[in-house]
């Protein structure tokens, strides 16, 4: 009895809001970086070995910017290009402190969870969850028609090109995977089943 008690009392105050997520604002992405388009592709490297020193919250917001922020407010348009405008990609920041996703409407980060998924995403190439910060991407397939699994994985592919660059750019070090406990991690993030996991991204030095 208690126990329904609880759970009719836990429901009330999820919908009155009482237990808020919490959301982080984000630095405006840096616009004034003096790397050019090519400089980034010739440093453009991939990755496997990181050390745990931190990244900043201006890296960060640069990163996820560069993954599927707005470079266009009045028009709402992208900085990837997505088939047929669907704006399908979403991204995740994975830290020690937990998961947050990613609004580039707001440049917030609002928490999903305040576990620890990066030993998951890593899966067998368990050295990599030193990296302080992991990018997920994911596709919306409930937005495409059709041959949904196929732009998903194409507009992910997008991103993914976009935070090579940009870590190039920063400094950093990073490396597009596909490896990862899918089932654990949509179990994690609590995810529907329209939701499909594409890659992930170590970011760090």
């Amino acid at each position: 009895m208690k126990r329904i008690i609880f759970a009719i009392a836990f429901t009330a105050f999820s919908s009155m809001g009482l237990f808020a997520q919490k959301v982080k604002s984000l630095p405006q992405p840096d616009m004034n970086m003096k790397v050019s388009i090519t400089e980034a592709m010739q440093k453009r490297r991939s990755y496997r070995d990181y050390q745990t020193k931190p990244v900043t919250d201006q890296q960060i917001s640069n990163l996820l910017w560069a993954a599927c922020g707005i470079n266009n407010p009045e028009r709402g348009l992208l900085t990837i290009p997505t088939a047929t405008n669907a704006q399908d990609i979403k991204a995740y920041l994975c830290t020690a402190k937990g998961v947050s996703l990613y609004d580039p409407k707001a440049n917030t980060l609002t928490e999903v969870t305040d576990k620890d998924i990066r030993p998951i995403l890593c899966e067998r190439q368990s050295a990599m969850a030193v990296a302080p910060a992991f990018i997920l991407l994911v596709s919306d397939l409930s937005k495409f028609r059709g041959n949904a699994e196929h732009y998903g994985a194409m507009d992910a592919g997008y991103a993914s090109q976009n935070i090579c660059l940009m870590c190039a750019a920063l400094g950093l070090k990073t490396v597009p995977r596909a490896m990862m406990n899918y089932d654990e991690v949509k179990k994690a993030l609590s995810l529907p089943e329209n939701i499909a996991l594409e890659l992930n991204h170590p970011i760090g030095y």
